[in-house]
């Protein structure tokens, strides 16, 4: 009868023992599971998904709800460990007595640490993506069986944070997936994985969204115009000397744009006049230049980039003139305009000016153009100057100077010494910046 109940003992310890470590097991592809859900790039997923993976599309379907997601893992996790704690200190009551909790203690967690949570986390992270497809089904079983308890938990939780003030949202995300693509490019750079010119061109694709035409256009001071009145042989030369090839036309006042004149336009028109007019000067003199001109194409200035240029691509355009709410002319744009955004300065043949530049100095200051966008600047230099009260480097000193300073004056705001070097009238066109400290 001993031997009997000894071997009974014996069956029951290694049972136990078994139990334990199947439970250590599962508690490893809980904790595994968990960050390889989480940490794997959804990019990728998606990819594997497009060409036929059943696994990464099951993967990226688990993930659209984190929440619920987290929550099945946590749930099932934590039942495992218990459960295999509560089965060792039972075993451990029978071989050692009364020291069976402090061993049993110490034995459990030494062995979740490692091969529970250090372990398969590791591994999760080295491979995220392929334990993320392999896991996937064991997982969506596992959340659609334990869903009716974690929606419960969810809705408790949600009921206690909101008893202390506390509102969320199931369906808001952490991180916007524009600024969460953005926060990659930048880490990246940083890690030395993309070179400062792709990340600025990245960079500058993504925030077309979030920017206006106002912010990018040249003003209407700066804006080559034509005055229909003069006579056409005065309009034709002053437009052949134009570095331009489309220019506003106007009537009596800038405000009054009328037409927008196109050099092709008024090339085959003058061709026209010399081959087949039997008096060409006398036809150039009557020539009358809004019969080439096109009807201007306005849009407001508060218009985004990115939907500018989809505009200017179904329009087949690639100019327009920037109104404000009240019908004023502010300034113009061109699709060259937004691709700079991205690409950086376009330069030609024909350009009179260089590419607004920055001179640098030795102690580390530059020295620029007061229409110099902040943004701009902030590139070329990897500063982090405020845009959002100005868009260039003039506008933001006499945002913060409150005036319109003369030249000499220095102002030192968010870290910067700015010290304008001239002015001309009312425009701050010259300024030395450097950061302090």
């Amino acid at each position: 009868m001993e031997t009997a109940s000894e071997a009974t003992n014996l069956l029951a310890i290694w049972g136990t023992g078994g139990a334990i470590l199947l439970l250590l097991v599962f508690s490893g592809i809980f904790s595994g599971s968990e960050t390889a859900l989480t940490t794997a790039s959804r990019g990728k997923l998606h990819a594997m998904a497009e060409k036929g993976d059943k696994g990464a599309a099951k993967a990226l379907r688990l993930t659209d709800d984190k929440e619920r997601l987290i929550g099945a893992i946590l749930l099932g996790n934590n039942l495992v460990n218990i459960l295999a704690t509560s089965l060792a200190t039972m075993l451990f009551t029978t071989l050692l007595g009364d020291s069976a909790v402090a061993v049993a203690t110490l034995v459990m967690t030494l062995l979740v640490l490692i091969f529970s949570e250090v372990l398969p986390k590791t591994y999760a992270i080295t491979n995220s993506e392929l334990m993320a497809r392999r896991v996937s089904h064991l997982i969506r079983a596992i959340v659609v069986v334990l869903s009716p308890i974690v929606n419960s938990v969810r809705a408790l939780v949600r009921l206690i944070l909101s008893a202390f003030g506390v509102k969320t949202d199931p369906e808001a995300n952490f991180l916007a997936a524009q600024e969460e693509i953005a926060g990659a490019i930048a880490l990246h750079h940083s890690e030395g994985a993309v070179e400062k010119a792709d990340r600025d061109r990245l960079l500058g694709a993504l925030d077309l969204g979030q920017r206006t035409v106002s912010e990018i256009m040249l003003h209407r001071r700066d804006i080559e115009m034509l005055d229909i009145g003069n006579p056409a042989p005065e309009i034709i030369e002053k437009a052949l000397k134009s570095p331009h090839t489309r220019i506003p036309l106007y009537s009596e006042n800038s405000e009054n744009i009328v037409g927008v004149l196109h050099a092709k336009d008024m090339f085959r028109a003058l061709h026209r006049i010399v081959h087949e007019s039997e008096e060409p000067a006398e036809a150039l003199a009557n020539f009358d230049i809004m019969d080439v001109s096109m009807e201007p194409y306005f849009v407001p200035e508060t218009t985004a980039l990115d939907e500018q240029m989809r505009e200017f691509l179904r329009r087949r355009s690639h100019f327009a003139l920037v109104v404000d709410e009240y019908g004023a002319l502010k300034g113009l744009i061109t699709l060259e305009d937004i691709l700079e955004e991205i690409v950086g300065e376009i330069a030609d043949e024909h350009d009179t000016e260089p590419p607004s530049g920055i001179v640098p100095f030795k102690d580390g200051s530059v020295e620029v153009e007061g229409v110099m966008t902040i943004r701009d600047l902030n590139r070329a230099c990897e500063w982090h100057l405020p845009d959002e009260e100005a868009n260039t480097v003039a506008g933001l000193v006499i945002h913060e100077a409150q005036a319109i300073p003369n030249a000499g004056q220095v102002f030192s705001f968010h870290g910067f010494r700015f010290e304008v070097l001239e002015r001309q009238n009312n425009r701050l066109t010259k300024l030395r910046v450097r950061k302090l400290g």
